[in-house]
């Protein structure tokens, strides 16, 4: 079954830049991965606010996935790049 994140990562003002090339290297390496079907990451209109979209294959690739190098990077940067980061894990409804 198919497992769904949504994720916002608002920006600190003066680190936007930075954080858009490390999602933007995320969105590439992620998509490689063979549990990923989905990994879109849009950008609001504030321009400090990013929403990721994920579609995972089961939960063991969503596993596997958090465990890859570039994402333990990211969280370990994540301190000094963002003010706030949440996200959601949902269900499909249609």
């Amino acid at each position: 079954m198919s497992i769904y994140l949504t994720a916002i990562v608002k920006s600190k003002p003066d680190t936007v830049n930075q954080l858009r090339e490390v999602l933007l290297d995320m969105v590439a390496n992620s998509r490689k991965e063979e549990a990923c079907i989905q990994y879109d990451l849009h950008e609001a209109a504030d321009d400090l606010t990013f929403i990721f979209q994920e579609e995972w294959k089961d939960q063991s690739g969503l596993d596997l996935h958090n465990q890859q190098p570039y994402i333990l990077a990211f969280v370990a940067q994540a301190g000094s790049l963002t003010a706030e980061i949440v996200i959601y894990k949902t269900e499909k409804l249609a």
